[in-house]
């Protein structure tokens, strides 16, 4: 497959209109009747609410995933609130250094704040240059855990089978991570990125019964497999990790692969039918329960596909192997 065609995404590598997505703001402003909710942002962003506590994953509000601001891929969703409307946030949470979990102009506003990190080792360093002080941050190593937020929330960083680095110089020079992140309401496991490994299992023996899990389903390829999940692999870590209800993030926000841009959840909903898993789908910005009943999901982002002209078969998508991945 040519490089261009890596780097010059299609019509059908990013939707031909801004997806379906709610205002956040007047949910967020009344506790969760369960103790637990989650609101997904976009892509790994995500807004937890726990324990009485909020903890914000991976915030990406720029407008692209790159080191560049004029090239590198771009944002084809908008965030559905802007950081400023954001309610008090108690916790940040990095799983590793890439540009679209990491993003320089969103820490540099969250600096500004009195809000703590939590982060995987090494990845302090770019907090601290970017104007987070030093004692707000948390570096932890896997299987450590740090009692946070007023010893309200603890927070584990385990396994996950990726990589690191903003450069080609810098690479694996830090930690990345998984979390298990657990309060009086309930315990999520926030997956960062990961391809499929045993320590899934290792995890779900450790922290038996997790009453949300987020795991990545799209920017994926076969090729990329050891690296990145993908929606098949991701009901194999949810089986893995003992079940609960998934939350699928790291899609629908950037074109970072060869796939369509919906094919990652519409591959997920058909195939966790299959298996009676408890896939979730909130649209962006709706806050979510996981412990509300379950019910038949809402395919919201099917209006937006249905824009496409047919053009054969999805499956074709994914079978010229891409350049390595960089997120």
């Amino acid at each position: 497959m040519p490089l261009a065609e890596f780097l010059c995404p299609s019509q059908r590598r990013s939707p031909l209109a801004p997806l379906p997505s709610a205002n956040p703001g007047p949910t967020w402003a009344r506790p969760p009747e369960s103790g637990l909710r989650a609101t997904w942002l976009g892509h790994s962003t995500t807004l937890l609410e726990i324990g009485g506590r909020r903890i914000l994953t991976d915030p990406v509000w720029g407008p692209r995933a790159s080191p560049s601001g004029r090239i590198g891929p771009k944002r084809f969703q908008p965030v559905p609130i802007p950081l400023a409307d954001l309610p008090p946030i108690d916790l940040v949470v990095v799983s590793h250094d890439h540009y679209d979990h990491l993003d320089y102009p969103t820490i540099r506003t969250l600096a500004e704040t009195p809000v703590p990190f939590v982060t995987s080792l090494g990845v302090g360093a770019h907090l601290e240059a970017w104007g987070v002080a030093h004692d707000r941050i948390t570096e932890l190593d896997w299987w450590e855990t740090a009692a946070v937020c007023g010893d309200d929330i603890e927070i584990t960083a385990t396994p996950a089978q990726h990589f690191s680095g903003r450069s080609p110089t810098t690479r694996n020079q830090t930690l990345w991570s998984s979390f298990v992140i657990a309060g009086d309401s309930g315990r999520i496991y926030f997956g960062g990125d990961s391809g499929l490994m045993t320590g899934f299992a290792d995890i779900g023996r450790e922290f038996p019964g997790f009453d949300l899990v987020l795991l990545e389903i799209g920017a994926y390829h076969p090729a990329w497999a050891n690296v990145h999940l993908g929606p098949v692999n991701a009901l194999s870590a949810l089986a893995a990790l003992g079940g609960g209800p998934l939350l699928p993030i790291h899609w629908g926000t950037f074109d970072l692969a060869t796939h369509r841009w919906d094919q990652p959840i519409e591959t997920l909903v058909a195939r966790g039918q299959e298996g009676g898993a408890d896939v979730r789908t909130p649209r962006l910005g709706q806050p979510m329960e996981p412990a509300a009943a379950r019910e038949p999901q809402e395919a919201w982002w099917r209006d937006v596909s249905r824009l496409h002209p047919a053009d054969g078969d999805a499956a074709l998508d994914e079978q010229a192997a891409p350049p390595p991945p960089s997120d």
